[in-house]
């Protein structure tokens, strides 16, 4: 019987006689109260018509006969919607997601309510949801690459405004603060507004376990950098002057091996784009390099590079040819700094650590943690030159030091080979 009923109602809607498919469904109520089906088709007829209660009163018979279908209850928080009853929406809605957590209609849906709202906190969460959802979609149709636009302005708007309350409201303390405790309080609030991801060491050699995973390490750290700074003029005019006489020894900085499988270095296999002139390298001093450069061979002496066994320190001149950038990676040993000073930076030069972008300037040192993710670029039309070396990792103690430096004597000694520490860095 129900069953003929809801034939002869779909038989009416393919001839659109709604009036006779409404009077089928009916009467399949009246054999079955809770019916889905027939309860559902009515309270879409009643929702065309602006019967606003008949609707939400077939809506909920139709979820009672099929308690586990989401959409029955999205159509319940339509017709909630339309007759202005919030809470009633927000509770059908809250029973989709209850029935299933990735409905993205519910999500979207109620994100919108809480919009409608002005519960900031809510409609961001939900709109935070919807795209953290989406980031598995990767064509979504135009209809909803909208919505998407629109959750994506909301959250940001809205963490700006967020962002706003909190500066305002921490600005006497923040007078109180030094340099090093705002600058990692800072990238802890941004990583809560989700301006910014922390980035964690990736040692692809020697990982020293437990020290501070810092992008980039405070001055503080290296009371000799002035001294390096002080050296800037001599340094950079030797830097030129090998630039200018294409000097021997200047080769390309990324050389793979025979038959190496294609990886994002492949590109800059064996090219001068990315070229060095190395004046220590592995723990060796060059001293035909030094010689070339003694001004900075001076400079370098006299500071406390990393010295750890046939691997470090390295210390070159790192040449970036005009329009070449390198791609994001991470180094060997967090063991190790890596200090930069530049020499030669034209506009259009950057380089980012994690999630900090900084600007090189000419006679500025800096030092940085290499195993935390990091790439360089050079969109200039003119060769940018860093001055690179290696310095210990600054939360690395003395007796440390020791430690690790007998202890590569030692694998060496064995006949065993545990790695260098010459990877890639720039």
């Amino acid at each position: 019987m129900i069953a003929d009923l809801l034939q002869s109602a779909q038989a009416a809607l393919g001839r659109r006689d709604q009036r006779a498919a409404a009077a089928a469904f009916e009467r399949a109520t009246d054999h079955d109260p809770q019916n889905p089906i027939a309860n559902n088709a009515l309270g879409m007829f009643a929702l065309e018509t602006d019967r606003l209660d008949t609707a939400e009163r077939h809506f909920i018979a139709a979820t009672q006969g099929d308690p586990s279908a989401p959409e029955l209850w999205m159509n319940v928080a339509t017709a909630r919607r339309r007759k202005g009853d919030p809470a009633g929406e927000r509770d059908a809605l809250h029973r989709v997601l209850d029935l299933d957590q990735r409905h993205i209609g519910g999500i979207v849906r109620l994100a919108e309510l809480h919009e409608r709202r002005d519960e900031y906190a809510l409609a961001t969460f939900r709109w935070s949801a919807l795209l953290q959802l989406a980031q598995g979609i990767a064509d979504p149709a135009p209809q909803f690459a909208a919505v998407l636009d629109h959750a994506r302005s909301y959250v940001e708007a809205n963490a700006r405004r967020f962002a706003d309350l909190v500066e305002g409201g921490l600005t006497d303390i923040r007078a109180t603060a030094g340099r090093r405790e705002l600058r990692r309080f800072d990238a802890c609030v941004d990583k809560m507004l989700g301006r910014r991801r922390i980035y964690a060491n990736e040692c692809h050699g020697l990982h020293f376990p437990f020290l501070p995973a810092d992008e980039f390490f405070d001055r503080d750290h290296f009371e000799w950098l002035p001294a390096i700074e002080a050296a800037f003029d001599d340094i950079r005019r030797e830097a030129l002057s090998l630039l200018d006489q294409g000097a021997d020894g200047i080769v390309p900085y990324v050389s793979m091996g025979a038959g190496a499988p294609t990886t994002k270095w492949t590109p800059l296999d064996r090219s001068l784009d990315w070229s060095v002139f190395y004046l220590w390298r592995f723990g060796q001093r060059d001293h035909d390099a030094c010689r070339r450069c003694p001004a900075t061979a001076r400079a370098l002496e006299k500071l406390p590079m990393a010295d750890m066994p046939r691997r470090a320190p390295t210390a070159f001149f790192s040449i970036l040819k005009p329009h070449t950038r390198l791609p994001a990676h991470s180094g060997v040993s967090n063991a190790r700094a890596i200090v930069h000073l530049p020499l030669i930076v034209p506009e259009g030069c950057g380089f980012r650590v994690g999630g900090e972008t900084r600007q090189w300037h000419e006679g500025e040192a800096f030092v940085f943690d290499d195993t935390i993710e990091h790439e360089a670029w050079n969109d200039s039309d003119q060769p940018r030159v860093v001055l690179i070396f290696d310095v210990w990792n600054p939360y690395i103690t003395v007796q440390e030091r020791a430690l690790l430096r007998r202890y590569f004597d030692v694998a060496d000694a064995s006949g065993f080979d545990p790695g260098t520490l010459g990877a890639v860095h720039d």
